[in-house]
């Protein structure tokens, strides 16, 4: 992996406005392709049909059948194809249609995909995007609600950012693609059809770096993708409780932002961890790992993590006892051994 993404360049902006995620996305998308004609889209039903999620509505017809295109039904073959492009200069964004579908892709992502700058001593990056829909909180079934994220994450040499807000999806999806790295970038399904009224632009934090997006003055909570909202909403709750509670965004998964999380944990000196996916080896357990080994003089009790059950993804009506949800939230911070404290 390089050691330092390239910046984007150019800065394109707009007026504010009211923007889903997938609105977002879409902009950031067509706006890459207008920039870089060495930009392709290519993937299951992204052309005229605009993907399932019409992540892609609109743009074959701007753009042409030469930029962007439908691919056989075969991931494997989509991100062998997308590595071949790369080799050969372009910069292809490519889609999984759903989290699990990505599987059969695996292969080509861990074994080339990841590796080919390391195999040949940096002379061949490749440039791809890989976007996945994952998560659940749509009222799918397995194979379709997937959080995958530490399958990439434990893979070295992939970039894996996940965004949690229409102007932070606008703005990562913009830096993945003109990073020179392979890049995972990974969607909240539940949250494309999340507004926010912002202005769409590539300034602000960069691609490899976390955001404080609520300050707060006792626990830090850690969260990314489609648990933003949630722990936000807990932090909102957290108040008739008499908890102030700090929110960090992580944005990139891999490489992980030591200074901005350890920052914010040492100040509180509590942290709880939330993430969809399963507990055991989940994600948490690296973020909680890491800043132990760096916090662990500031920390006034251990950090906690808020998961999903160790199970197969449930079926629809029984996904809301599965995913972490503020009350949850708040039962964890509310056992991070408050009466250890003076006065208490």
């Amino acid at each position: 992996m390089s050691t330092v993404a390239q910046p984007v360049t150019a800065t394109e902006s707009s007026a504010r406005q009211s923007v889903t995620l997938a609105g977002a996305l879409n902009r950031a998308l067509g706006d890459a392709l207008e920039a870089d004609e060495r930009v392709v889209v290519f993937g299951e039903d992204v052309g005229p049909l605009g993907g399932v999620f019409r992540v892609t509505d609109g743009l074959a017809a701007r753009f042409g059948e030469s930029r962007v295109w439908d691919s056989p039904l075969a991931e494997s073959g989509i991100v062998g194809t997308a590595i071949g492009m790369a080799m050969n200069g372009l910069r292809p964004v490519v889609e999984m249609q759903f989290d699990a579908f990505a599987y059969p892709a695996f292969e080509q992502i861990t074994s080339h995909l990841a590796k080919m700058r390391n195999r040949t001593s940096g002379r061949v990056g490749l440039p791809v995007v890989v976007r996945i829909p994952y998560g659940g909180g749509i009222g799918g079934v397995e194979h379709h609600c997937d959080s995958s994220e530490v399958y990439y994450t434990h893979t070295a040499g992939l970039r894996v950012v996940t965004c949690a807000t229409p102007a932070d999806g606008y703005r990562l999806l913009r830096q993945a693609i003109d990073s020179p790295d392979p890049v995972i970038f990974l969607e909240p399904k539940r949250r494309y059809w999340s507004k926010e009224t912002a202005e769409l632009t590539v300034d602000g934090p960069a691609l490899h770096e976390a955001r404080v997006v609520r300050p707060g003055r006792d626990v830090t909570v850690i969260a990314y993708g489609g648990m933003l909202a949630t722990a936000l909403e807990a932090a909102e709750m957290g108040r008739a409780e008499g908890y102030d509670l700090e929110v960090v965004d992580l944005r990139s998964l891999n490489p992980f932002d030591d200074d901005t999380v350890t920052a914010s944990v040492r100040r509180t000196g509590r942290a709880v961890v939330v993430h969809e996916a399963a507990g055991f080896c989940g994600y948490g357990a690296e973020v909680a790992a890491r800043l132990t080994e760096q916090c662990f003089h500031h920390l006034a009790a251990p950090i906690l993590r808020v998961t999903g059950l160790d199970i197969p993804y449930p079926p629809p009506k029984l996904e809301a006892h599965h995913l972490p949800n503020a009350d949850r939230i708040l039962d964890a911070v509310a056992r991070l051994q408050w009466e250890d404290e003076p006065g208490a």
